[in-house]
């Protein structure tokens, strides 16, 4: 039997995946005018200013690695804030930068993520397997089904961990109410879920990337950006976003406008291909 905290938990998870997928939906139809803004490298970059900053070593999924490129004018900024969070005794940690298409619609099967979204709509479900629609929509909310919701495409967001600069290095982390990628009823950035120091962090990190033009995403407490679709309509500006779903090659410096980026990743086949895989994982051999 669930307690009354765990269905508190369930009912603010659910209203919150909710309203994520409602705001996914609604920034599809928002208009882009693509700028054409080149990328710039921001280990480069923040090299070259001198400013303490880490960026994850982690492949970002299969073989691929993280791109830690992006907008040129972004790059700029992201600098600006890693100084600031030096200068009150931060690191800033760049978990992720640009993604390719590719890399987004892997990221969203891989099961790293996928199994986790569906362990957790499962629990929302009370036990039961969820349909793929549902898990359509979660993962929507949670990943980007398409590359003109996912921000990361267009080389205008990050993910962002922030910690302790001790005697000129990264130390711990700094408390959050959980690590990078943590999918739960803590993961909106407004969680009630999580403690009160982890909630001012939140807070504290928020107006650091807010003070150089960076906008939150409401339901991730790591995912920040600028100049797309996410800031126009979160500033509820009106007008096109600046920057769209790009193809960008950091070798060659080649960049090119996505086509049709709002045709889904992935089939509502290949979301039941992969519940099914799970639950195979889960039997016993």
């Amino acid at each position: 039997m669930a307690t009354h905290d765990e269905e508190n938990r369930r009912v603010y998870w659910c209203r919150q995946m909710d309203e994520a997928y409602e705001f996914m939906q609604a920034v599809c139809d928002d208009p882009v005018e693509e700028c054409g803004e080149d990328f710039a490298d921001l280990r480069l970059a923040a090299s070259e200013a001198g400013v303490v900053i880490c960026f994850s070593d982690t492949k970002v999924v299969d073989d691929f690695n993280r791109i830690f490129w992006l907008r040129k004018s972004i790059v700029e900024d992201l600098v600006g804030v890693a100084g600031a969070m030096n200068e009150r005794g931060w690191v800033l940690k760049v978990e992720d930068g640009y993604r390719s298409v590719e890399i987004q619609r892997r990221l969203g099967l891989t099961h790293r993520t996928f199994d986790v979204v569906l362990q957790r709509v499962t629990w929302e479900c009370r036990g039961e397997i969820p349909p793929p629609e549902l898990m359509w929509r979660r993962m929507s909310a949670l990943i980007a089904t398409n590359a003109k919701v996912g921000t990361h495409v267009s080389g205008t967001a990050v993910d962002v961990s922030v910690q302790v600069l001790e005697g000129g290095v990264a130390g711990s982390e700094l408390d959050r109410g959980g690590p990078y990628l943590e999918l739960s009823e803590r993961t909106p950035m407004s969680s009630p879920f999580v403690s009160e120091e982890a909630g001012r962090n939140r807070t504290a990190i928020t107006a650091c990337l807010e003070a150089h033009g960076f906008v939150a995403y409401p339901y991730e407490f790591w995912h920040y950006s600028k100049g797309d679709a996410y800031d126009v309509r979160l500033h509820g500006r009106g007008g096109p976003a600046r920057y769209g779903p790009v193809h960008f090659d950091p070798t060659v410096g080649r960049m090119q406008s996505v086509d049709r980026p709002a045709t889904p990743l992935h089939s509502m086949e290949a979301i039941q291909e992969g519940i099914d895989r799970a639950l195979r994982k889960q039997r016993p051999a």
